[in-house]
């Protein structure tokens, strides 16, 4: 199968487009045709080399996908192939999803509300705000301040806690006032001084993880009430940081399934920055580190899904069996 994959950790550079053994479902799996996949911060931490436990190369990055179901593991039911779908996959079991076939560990049926590329985008977004949410407990008249409400998981996040009835203060660069406003939060600036931009908050969610912990703590009153998903100093400051699964806590997958009927009601979208096809991606994987983002950014696998199955693209190398 064609795919986007690296043989070293490093830049973006390390990237290259070339043939690779297509992976297939397993007990409590299903594989689909790719249609798209995004790109996630742990996307970035992986090809780089922060975070190189159980991965082996060659390596296709992307831990989210969008596609048509092509087969059906063992023990799994609801689905079936040429259903199209939304999720995330087992990186660290079976590599990837920037490639023609990926194996999902997790999913919910594609709303046509969702292009490709947005349904590409969602999966470990969702799950990581929705697990989130749960956390802190977020429900109706909660006021939170979501800190970094802009980027890919905080619009997400946003937009989740409005369904469930909260009101929804987001941080943000001047810039993106605007665009924070439109998912239905209250945009105030981001950084210091924090506390005093914010007439109150029950609640709060850091995403940035820029150093904003005490000034949340400050804000809501207590640090049982502030979670973050990047600061790796809240322990010291008795502040939970969530890492799902990885770090034994339950997993917000339920979440798929409700943004997915949220987005037929026309309450949910997920903010597509920009689009690349899968021969730019080592364009696509800088402009993620660049930053800053208004939501996420996506690997277009359309196009190549459309060509003979015995035509090779252009310009493409082979590692290992087609």
């Amino acid at each position: 199968m064609f795919a986007l994959f690296f043989e070293r950790f490093g830049p973006p550079d390390v990237l290259r487009v070339g043939e690779l053994p297509a992976p297939h479902a397993g007990a409590g799996e299903i594989r689909i045709r790719v249609m798209a996949a995004g790109i996630a911060p742990v996307d970035l931490a992986i090809r780089a080399g922060r975070s190189r436990s159980g991965i082996d190369l060659p390596h296709i990055p992307g831990v989210d996908a969008a596609g048509i179901v092509d087969e059906v593991g063992a023990g799994v039911g609801g689905v079936a192939v040429g259903d199209e779908v939304f999720g995330a996959v087992d990186v660290k079991r079976l590599g990837g999803a920037t490639a023609e076939h990926a194996v999902l560990r997790f999913w919910a049926h594609r709303p046509g509300a969702l292009s490709w590329a947005e349904a590409g985008a969602a999966g470990t977004s969702v799950e990581t705000a929705t697990r989130a949410l749960d956390r802190l407990g977020v429900g109706p008249g909660t006021v939170l301040v979501v800190d970094g409400a802009a980027g890919g998981v905080g619009s997400v996040a946003v937009q989740l806690a409005k369904a469930r009835g909260a009101e929804v203060i987001g941080t943000a660069r001047p810039d993106s006032h605007e665009f924070v406003a439109g998912l239905g939060a209250t945009p105030v600036a981001y950084g210091p001084g924090l506390p005093e931009r914010v007439r109150r908050a029950d609640l709060a969610l850091d995403v940035a993880g820029k150093g904003s912990l005490a000034e949340l703590i400050a804000l809501t009153g207590r640090a049982e009430r502030v979670l973050t998903l990047a600061d790796f100093a809240a322990p010291a400051l008795g502040v939970t940081i969530s890492t799902g699964e990885l770090g034994g806590q339950p997993d917000g997958r339920h979440g798929l399934a409700a943004a997915a009927d949220l987005a037929r009601r026309g309450r949910f979208r997920v903010p597509i920055q920009g689009q690349y096809l899968l021969e730019r991606g080592a364009e696509a994987h800088a402009a993620a580190e660049r930053g800053p983002r208004r939501g996420k950014l996506v690997t277009l696998l359309a196009d190549r899904q459309r060509r003979l199955p015995n035509q090779r693209p252009n310009g493409y190398s082979s590692v290992g069996e087609h």
